[in-house]
């Protein structure tokens, strides 16, 4: 994938993480930090596929 749909992907992730963050229930709360990360991950790997040109 590209960069641009590794940073999309990523920046979903991230959104809907914090979202998850919010809810009343412990473990809605833990999966919406692990989906952030996630999020922050994906971003990353757009970034590196950018710096090596991988923009497909």
């Amino acid at each position: 994938m590209g960069e641009f749909t590794e940073k999309v992907k990523g920046e979903t992730n991230e959104v809907v993480g914090k979202v998850k963050q919010e809810s009343g229930n412990p473990e809605t709360r833990a999966e919406g930090k692990d989906q952030e990360t996630k999020g922050e991950m994906q971003e990353d790997k757009g970034e590196v596929e950018g710096a090596m040109g991988n923009d497909i």
